[in-house]
């Protein structure tokens, strides 16, 4: 036997670095939520401020 016929083929197949779909899911929704600015309120929601008395 040669050397050549010897080597191992490397697998056909991706390699998988053992993280669940659900945990890759949860970390692109922890990141799109991290990371999106906080939407501004209705205009129409809005309550104007009370004002506030002073102490005595």
């Amino acid at each position: 036997m040669s050397a050549t016929e010897n080597k191992p083929e490397p697998p056909s197949y991706a390699v998988v670095a053992g993280v669940s779909m659900r945990d890759l899911l949860a970390s692109c929704a922890a990141a799109t939520a991290v990371s999106t600015p906080p939407r501004l309120p209705d205009p129409g929601t809005v309550q104007p401020h009370a004002e506030h008395r002073e102490a005595a």
